[in-house]
């Protein structure tokens, strides 16, 4: 994972700021090429995404001469996009069918359940497991913000509770936060923002009176006779439930596992390979009716993982930039936990989520001459054991925001992006990126990240 000892530890190879425009141009082109360009960007996004991601790292391996950068860069986006590859195979092998009125109640229980679940099989689990039924509920009368509550209650915020929820999180396991510290540090923190979220989406369901599908007596007559789950395709739960315990197969925490070493790091490809080896075996033994009625096609998966190409490589530059002005003496003093919420978030909603953790992480425990790669230390600085107090407070901020905040872009976190592509291939017409932005995240879940910073961070009323 790309940490800030990482990132600073290279001051002869600091990239130009503009070599930062290669990842505006990106997201730039994310954000417009769907409503502006819509034929060219269909047709191109993989050349355009893998080519400015290649020129950053030209960049690097030829002028910079830096190897190390790329190479970290490299093997968190293999696991990256292996991890949601397999989950994405596996899960469109299940087809989960639910027979009930698409009430706004009956929303609201199906994205509170996503959150549940969210700690159990992770944000991307969940949501893979989840979208295809939430939609198929609501086809008569299924809305672009539908899909974008679900992204912010299961895709995001969910996930919240065990370091299986969301990789921020289980990054932190790995490095020495106890495996029930968020679950008994964030719960209240939790429960607050589902239940809002859960509430302003049942007001703005209520309101949704569209009905443009009938469907045919008989199957009406089933629908309010009562409520059923169907479920095909349980046999790759199994595989499923492999590729999630893969997961914690790290050469970093497991002693003598197979690993590459290069400049004092263990990179993995055991779990990589036992993840896909899972997702060949579960998808050349999945139900057809399942696939069928899933309508499961590689695209949406296809686009994820072009996309994230460029974003990965391109945002390299900007993670660096970032971490040398946090690091600065200057700023040592705004090290607090109002500072942390706000630049955790800031950069998870605009980066990625998990090395904007593992950076804020490095930069709070080198306030106090901690390292993140003692597992003992990040425990103290856990439990506050040893040592000010503060920072259980410090790591809280930075747990809350990298998590929350991810659901204020389409990037902010991997499920997001295959949300959207999963609804657009069903024909939903998802809002662009700053729509996105400007029309649900600004008015509907920026006041409760307000309000959580609020009471948890500024006041630590929990």
């Amino acid at each position: 994972m790309l940490n800030f000892t990482i990132l600073l530890a290279q001051v002869q190879h600091q990239p130009p700021a503009f070599l930062i425009i290669p990842f505006l141009i990106l997201i730039g082109m994310i954000a417009s090429g769907p409503v502006l360009f819509g034929h060219f960007w269909e047709h191109n996004y993989k050349k355009v995404a893998v080519s400015l991601g290649l020129t950053v790292l030209a960049y690097y391996l030829f002028v910079l001469h830096d190897v190390h950068m790329p190479i970290h860069t490299l093997a968190e986006y293999a696991s990256f996009a292996i991890l949601l590859s397999a989950l994405y195979i596996a899960a469109g092998g299940i087809y989960v069918n639910i027979n009930a009125n698409a009430t706004p109640a009956m929303n609201v229980a199906m994205v509170a359940l996503g959150a549940v679940l969210a700690n159990l099989v992770g944000t991307t689990g969940a949501s893979l497991l989840l979208i295809r039924p939430f939609i198929r509920l609501n086809l008569h009368r299924i809305k672009p913000y539908q899909i974008v509550f679900f992204i912010f209650i299961v895709s995001n915020a969910g996930g919240l509770l065990t370091p299986l929820g969301d990789p921020p999180l289980f990054i932190g396991f790995l490095k020495g936060v106890p495996f029930f510290w968020t679950l008994q540090h964030l719960i209240v923190p939790w429960v607050v923002v589902i239940a809002l979220l859960c509430l302003v989406f049942f007001i703005v369901d209520s309101r949704n009176k569209k009905t443009d599908y009938t469907p045919r007596p008989e199957v009406k007559a089933k629908i309010e006779e009562h409520t059923e789950f169907y479920i095909k395709g349980k046999r790759n739960l199994f595989w499923l439930a492999i590729i999630i315990g893969a997961i914690f197969l790290d050469p970093n925490v497991i002693e003598n596992l197979p690993h590459i070493a290069y400049d004092g790091n263990k990179f993995s490809f055991l779990r990589e390979i036992i993840q896909l080896t899972a997702a060949y075996f579960c998808y050349r033994n999945s139900s057809k009716t399942a696939l069928a009625g899933n309508q499961f096609s590689f695209h949406p998966i296809l686009e994820v993982v072009f996309l994230f190409f460029g974003i990965f490589f391109t945002m390299m530059p900007a993670l660096q930039l970032s971490a040398a002005i946090a690091s600065s003496p200057q700023y040592a003093q705004y090290i607090t936990p109002n500072f942390l919420y706000w630049a955790t978030g800031s950069l998870s909603g605009f980066l990625d989520n998990a090395p904007t953790y593992a950076n804020f992480l490095s930069l709070a425990m080198a306030k106090y001459d901690m390292a993140q790669n003692s597992v003992v230390e990040v425990r103290q600085f856990a439990t506050g054991t040893g040592t000010d107090p503060i920072t259980l407070v410090l790591l809280e901020a930075i747990s809350l925001a990298s998590v929350l905040f991810g659901a204020f872009t389409y990037i902010g976190n991997g499920p997001n992006f295959m949300v959207k592509a999963i609804a657009e291939s069903a024909g939903i017409k998802m809002p662009s990126f700053f729509g996105y932005i400007v029309r649900y995240s600004i008015p509907f879940l920026l006041p409760v990240l307000v309000l959580i910073w609020f009471l948890v961070v500024h006041l630590h009323l929990f």
